[in-house]
């Protein structure tokens, strides 16, 4: 319930809309517990589609009604669209918005499907290949230095930098985080990482049950340009 609130306080990604008519999604449920459903019927206004709720990483590219704005999670299709629950799960998308992240929390207490949706934009207009998409779900200060960028996220924020590293190549990682009230570098982790130039990256740091050092998860979101989808086709 707290990371939603969080996800919720973020500024949402806006871009112009692309010039493709099809409209596509992944998904991610993020610090899922162990009971949380492994899938659920995706219903876009016009069709439902069995997804995968994956926690590791994102799931399939799924295609949604390029019209629609708004998606709702069921445990099962309904027959009557004006059957669907009200308090299903559901969240909005903007006409802008051609493709997105559909980020979920575990909601216990909602008995149609147990879990919260928040939309984020993923329209490469904005995010490109190579960039990393940082989000602070925490009340701390987050910085540091990943690769040759510094990395700087106030609480309940979100921010893109620009690629770590000039090729693919290893890159050291430094990250610490400042308790509110204090003036005192607390680190996270300091390691390498590899860095990718064809795909993007999407962290997260958030708090984890009673961890007080904040977590880092990143989740790669690599995709098949046109003329390779159509390689594979042949």
């Amino acid at each position: 319930m707290r990371i939603f609130i969080l996800i919720c306080c973020l500024l949402p990604l806006t871009a112009a809309a692309e010039k493709a008519a099809k409209r596509t999604c992944r998904i991610l449920f993020l610090n899922a517990p162990q009971s949380a459903p492994q899938k659920l019927f995706l219903f876009d206004g016009k069709t439902y589609q069995e997804v995968e709720l994956p926690r590791m990483n994102f799931s399939q590219v799924y295609e949604i009604a390029g019209e629609t704005t708004f998606v709702r999670m069921l445990t099962a299709p309904v027959v009557n669209p004006e059957q669907i629950p009200t308090d299903a799960p559901q969240a909005s998308i903007t006409e802008a918005t051609r493709d997105c992240y559909l980020i979920l929390t575990s909601d216990p207490s909602n008995k149609v499907a147990p879990v919260r949706i928040q939309t984020v934009n993923a329209g490469t207009d904005l995010f490109k290949n190579g960039q990393m998409l940082w989000f602070n779900l925490t009340a701390n200060d987050i910085g540091g230095l990943i690769g040759t960028e510094s990395l700087r996220i106030p609480p309940h924020s979100r921010e893109i930098l620009n690629a770590p590293a000039p090729s693919a190549t290893s890159y050291s990682v430094k990250i610490a985080y400042i308790i509110p009230h204090e003036n005192l570098l607390r680190p996270i982790c300091e390691t390498q990482w590899q860095h990718n130039p064809a795909t993007r990256m999407v962290f997260f740091v958030f708090n984890q049950g009673q961890e007080k050092v904040p977590r880092v998860m990143g989740f790669s979101d690599f995709r098949l340009s046109e003329p390779e989808k159509m390689r594979l086709n042949e």
